[in-house]
């Protein structure tokens, strides 16, 4: 359990609210996917998003062989989904059956009913303490209509949007 600065941190982090994604990849090392919070545009020209991972995460590796990756944020009913890919279940097979995948340009899959869904290859990666840092520079984006977004806060999900349809 973190003490001190690192405890300080993370209780900081807490508060900060995030959209919610699933990141997937499919190729040489297999199709896989997690679910992750610390995604962010670095920059429009060329189009190119961040994906934080643990390094100590299986699929660390694999990722890194597949060379591509999906970001794929979801809606607010799609709470369900989220928890499958961070870990309820380890089989990845059981993970994809729970949704309707697309193909892409990479051959990573894209959820169907995400909100908004990019395809990338995987630009550059960078180890920075526990974590990898994976660049991904954008090939395809498919966006969608979606009153709701599922966002992480407090440690808890919540449904952000148009409520009513």
């Amino acid at each position: 359990m973190p003490t001190g600065l690192d405890a300080q941190f993370r209780e900081g982090m807490a508060r900060l609210g995030s959209g919610v994604c699933v990141i997937t990849s499919d190729g040489p090392a297999g199709r896989l996917g997690f679910t992750a919070t610390a995604v962010c545009s670095v920059t429009d020209t060329p189009p190119t998003l961040l994906v934080c991972m643990n390094r100590r995460s299986q699929q660390s590796e694999p990722f890194r062989r597949n060379g591509v990756l999906a970001v794929n944020v979801l809606a607010g009913h799609h709470r369900q989904l989220s928890q499958l890919f961070s870990g309820a279940t380890q089989d990845m097979s059981a993970r994809f059956a729970h949704a309707e995948w697309l193909p892409s340009v990479t051959g990573a899959p894209l959820l169907s009913s995400a909100v908004a869904a990019f395809d990338c290859t995987i630009e550059n990666l960078l180890d920075i303490g526990t974590h990898s840092v994976m660049l991904g520079r954008v090939i395809q984006v498919v966006a969608a209509e979606s009153d709701t977004a599922l966002v992480y806060y407090r440690r808890s999900y919540h449904e952000v949007g148009n409520a009513h349809t």
